[in-house]
């Protein structure tokens, strides 16, 4: 069902239930593709669809007019999920011309035979009028590929922003003041945490690019389209290019037969002990997920990551978790690395080289126990949770003032 954004903007996308694996994200909320028409004197098709929705987004269009007459297809953002239905666009749209920048073309041509599409290739600034109306192309390099860019309409005040923004949400709503703020806010975090945290400094380059600009909508291309809360997701979005911390210790383990977890609960009571304002979580790895691990670790201050020694090295889903974090650079974090072991001490060994691979602030040397912790090593555990609490008291308090250091 179309959608009316506001004046002679329609939403015509499509709405994925089921989906619950984005390469690798855990989608437990399903997701959207978004796509926009645009209708003045001449027409334009704001991106596609996945590729399996391409009969459904035509469908779409042509309950508002004839696909034949459809003017510009834009292209802002070359990934499968934004323009895997484009060949099916571009043939049933035979009159429209294709505008995207010229990084954007390269892309396309190595997904697609685009050898018969009309392809105008737009520079950053660019206008394109539409009659009433214009379309501004904005280039967005690296937020989150090469070939990203924004569209604006100035008329409306609608900024077409691809990735930024978005969220992996179905909902039969499309506005941020239909759904859930909480929830919306929430899965907008996890976007951000397991999509785009690596690219931070291009994001703030984009938001300081655009910061004057007068948006009264942000229509992303997954989730609901932002009219009443802008002002708070782009507040968050300043937070998290910087990773601000925020009062939160995480403790994440694996353990083969409890030695480790009993050292990951020894570190928590002293974490607790402190009786400081923080807000501390325990994680085993083998009973969460990666998505939930990425986006809790992109706004903790402090983190303690235990493995066990297996195979001479350390758990599998502990290297997992840790190779998927080292992707996304969660920087200017601290934090320690334990474990239990039997005959080769090497499991938190590999650890802290992980955490070392992202930047951490290494506050002290592995906590390693051979077979069951012994009352002297659950002191030292303890011990080192009241460290951990102090160093994250410490980066949030130097985080109040302006100029926060995180994530430089």
């Amino acid at each position: 069902m179309n959608v009316n954004v506001c004046k002679d903007v329609e939403w015509v996308g499509c709405v994925d239930w089921s989906i619950r694996d984005f390469h690798g994200y855990q989608t437990d909320r399903g997701t959207s593709y978004n796509a926009y028409l645009v209708r003045d004197k001449k027409t334009a098709l704001i991106d596609t669809v996945k590729d399996v929705f391409g009969e459904s987004l035509l469908s779409n269009i042509s309950a508002l007019m004839n696909p034949e007459d459809l003017d510009y297809v834009v292209c802002n953002h070359a990934e499968p999920d934004h323009a895997g239905a484009l060949p099916e666009v571009m043939s049933k749209c035979v009159n429209a011309e294709l505008l995207c920048n010229k990084k954007c073309r390269e892309a396309l041509s190595k997904h697609f035979d685009i050898s018969s599409w009309k392809i105008r290739e737009v520079e950053d600034d660019e206008s394109v009028s539409l009659g009433e109306m214009s379309l501004t192309f904005i280039n967005t390099p690296m937020v989150h590929w090469p070939e990203s860019m924004f569209t604006y309409v100035p008329e409306r005040n609608l900024l077409f922003s691809m990735d930024a923004f978005g969220q992996h949400y179905a909902s039969s709503q499309r506005f941020d003041d239909q759904e859930p703020l909480d929830v919306v806010m929430q899965e907008a975090k996890t976007y951000y945490a397991n999509i785009v945290m690596l690219y931070n400094k291009p994001i703030q380059r984009t938001l300081e690019r655009t910061a004057g600009y007068t948006f009264d909508i942000i229509a992303p291309s997954h989730g609901v389209i932002w009219r009443r809360h802008i002002d708070k997701i782009v507040s968050a979005y300043m937070d998290w290019v910087q990773l601000k911390p925020t009062a939160k210790v995480m403790i994440v383990y694996d353990t083969m037969w409890k030695s480790t977890e009993i050292m990951a609960n020894a570190i928590m009571n002293g974490v607790l002990e402190q009786g400081l304002d923080l807000h501390v979580t325990l994680y085993n790895v083998r009973a969460t997920n990666m998505t939930l691990l990425a986006t809790e670790a992109l706004d903790a201050a402090a983190i303690a990551f235990g493995s066990p020694t297996l195979n001479q090295t350390l758990m599998p889903q502990m290297a997992a978790i840790l190779t998927y974090l080292s992707g996304l650079r969660p920087t200017g974090k601290s934090g320690f690395a334990f474990g239990s072991y039997g005959w080769s001490p090497a499991g938190a060994r590999e650890v802290e080289v992980l955490m070392k691979k992202m930047g951490f602030d290494i506050l002290r040397e592995p906590l390693q126990s051979q077979y069951v912790p012994n009352d002297a090593m659950i002191a030292e555990c303890y011990e080192a949770g009241k460290l951990l609490a102090k160093k994250a008291m410490e980066t949030v308090e130097a985080c109040r003032t302006p100029g926060c250091p995180q994530g430089k």
